[in-house]
């Protein structure tokens, strides 16, 4: 038999391998609610500006320009740092006008989780803030904007914010972006579901105390910034003389086209035809209830007259009857939607009046000059 070689003896002569640690997961201990307060201090800071980044502006405007939705909606994703809500990132909403409600919504939802969960895999910012939504001629009060901000405010810190972008704005060359979020009186009356008339006036609701707006300011890359401005200014050809800027002039300013104010006093002449609609619906339900109210105090009064006169006549008297089980009577309608289409009418009411002070100030100055 031969001898072992030197390597051999070496490996027989080292102690065995000893098997991998078998790594341990780390494990994670609930912060209590006691606490959660005192560590999240940005919580306890109030927003005081919202903050959109150029990127988030560009990407509402294509999609406002892009969909075929009268109201397209779309995520904010961001970060809020001492009393500044920084947006910068977005995403638009898929939206299929052939599918129902219920479908549709489904759909939403996975395409939002879809979204975030790839942003969250590039490291990008997936915290959701709020959402915005466009608007055409200012005019943005509805239910699904109301019902959607109650849920971010319920869900999320600070409360979210919606920020509107008015389309006919744009289209005049002036980019219009309003930051809002509901009101605490709002609010209050939306989680218990009462906007009676008793309930409007304990919380001194109208329209206009809905939303309260915030302060809005567009931050751009400094890079981009000079970039912009480079590109707007006039350059310079090898002559040394000004060949004009890569930007041609715009002089829709100078256009004294009327075509805007038949469009916005259409939209009044709907909106007023369905705030008309909605209070001739209140009225007729008003007159339901008091018919039925009348109903109700007319038997309650014959019962107590029956009563008194079986106790003069030494009778027991009549036992008392629950009138609720023996008249219907419906609870007082919600006047929310008349809150929101006299919004709707203050909107475009107020869009007109601008238009119209602009085209007066165009007409002067085009007729000027000419004598007449």
């Amino acid at each position: 038999m031969a001898a072992p070689s030197m390597a051999a003896a070496l490996a027989a002569s080292l102690p065995a391998p000893s098997a991998a640690p078998t790594p341990v997961a780390p494990t994670y201990e609930a912060i209590p609610p006691s606490m959660s307060t005192l560590i999240d201090v940005e919580a306890e800071i109030p927003l005081e500006c919202v903050q959109l980044d150029g990127l988030v502006v560009s990407k509402i405007l294509k999609h406002a320009c892009d969909s075929s939705a009268s109201s397209p909606i779309g995520l904010l994703l961001g970060i809020d740092l001492d009393g500044v809500l920084e947006v910068s990132n977005s995403f638009a909403l898929p939206y299929h006008s052939g599918d129902d409600d219920d479908k549709s919504a489904k759909t939403v939802a996975r395409y939002q989780a879809s979204m975030l969960r790839s942003l969250k895999e590039v490291q990008g910012d997936d915290s959701i803030v709020g959402f915005y939504q466009a608007s055409t001629l200012g005019a943005f009060f509805n239910q699904n904007l109301i019902d959607l901000q109650a849920i971010h405010q319920d869900k999320l810190r600070h409360s979210g914010v919606v920020v509107v972008h008015d389309v006919s704005q744009t289209a005049r060359g002036n980019a219009s972006f309003r930051a809002f979020r509901l009101t605490s009186a709002f609010q209050d009356a939306y989680k218990k579901s009462n906007f009676s008339t008793a309930s409007l006036a304990s919380h001194q609701l109208t329209f206009s105390s809905i939303l309260e707006e915030l302060p809005l300011k567009i931050h751009t890359n400094p890079l981009l910034s000079a970039f912009l401005g480079e590109f707007s200014s006039p350059s310079r050809n090898a002559l040394g003389s000004s060949s004009g800027s890569a930007i041609p002039p715009s002089f829709s300013v100078l256009d004294l086209n009327s075509g805007g104010l038949t469009k916005n006093l259409e939209h009044i002449v709907d909106a007023l035809d369905n705030y008309r609609n909605e209070e001739g619906n209140l009225a007729y339900l008003s007159r339901q209830i008091a018919r039925e109210r009348a109903k109700a105090d007319n038997y309650v009064a014959k019962r107590k007259e029956e009563s008194a006169a079986r106790v003069a006549q030494g009778l027991a008297p009549l036992p008392e009857e629950d009138v609720t089980r023996l008249f219907k009577i419906p609870p007082e309608p919600s006047r929310l939607e008349s809150m929101l289409q006299l919004g709707q009418v203050d909107a475009y009411a107020k869009s007109l009046a601008e238009t119209t002070s602009t085209g007066l100030v165009k007409m002067y100055a085009a007729t000027a000059g000419s004598g007449v």
